[in-house]
């Protein structure tokens, strides 16, 4: 009864917070509710017994990603932006929205489990770990994307610095 309770007090807040990622008029609140919204996630991990996902969603997530966007928005000085918002790109967003919250309601009510064992038992996460497996899987199963995902990043903040430049 408690666990519930308080599952649903961290849903309501993370629904809160997303939904105050959208609509917020200023970049920085924006920032922040993003934020709010990762350490949700984080508590959703530790509910799930997952404490190592846990800290990453809020030393990486939380801390250095949101640190980097918040310099972005800084960088592009874009309180000149927020009047210009168009009600058309809300009506889009919200249809989008829409679309896929029905498409999901259907499928989670029609659809099933395929039924498919991955090769993680629970004996084996308890000898061996959740965070040597899942550093096993990230740096040998999955280090070319890890890799990309990085070069994304550095090319998101080069970008981020020629377009905030002004003329030399």
């Amino acid at each position: 009864m408690l666990e519930s309770l308080f599952f649903t007090l961290v849903a309501i807040v993370a629904v809160t917070s997303a939904l105050l990622v959208i609509f917020c008029k200023s970049p920085i609140n924006n920032a922040l509710a993003l934020i709010m919204t990762f350490f949700c996630l984080a508590t959703f991990y530790v509910t799930l017994d997952a404490p190592f996902m846990a800290a990453i969603q809020v030393i990486v997530y939380a801390g250095a990603i949101m640190v980097l966007i918040v310099f972005v928005i800084m960088l592009l000085n874009l309180r000149a932006e927020i009047g210009k918002r168009s009600n058309h790109a809300f009506v889009a967003s919200g249809l989008i929205f829409v679309g896929i919250l029905v498409q999901a309601l259907y499928l989670a009510n029609r659809g099933s489990l395929t039924g498919i064992k991955g090769t993680m038992t629970p004996e084996l996460i308890i000898q061996a770990g959740h965070t040597e497996l899942i550093g096993k899987s990230m740096f040998i199963d999955f280090l070319l994307p890890f890799e990309i995902t990085s070069v994304l990043l550095l090319a998101a903040i080069v970008g981020a610095v020629v377009l905030s430049k002004k003329k030399l």
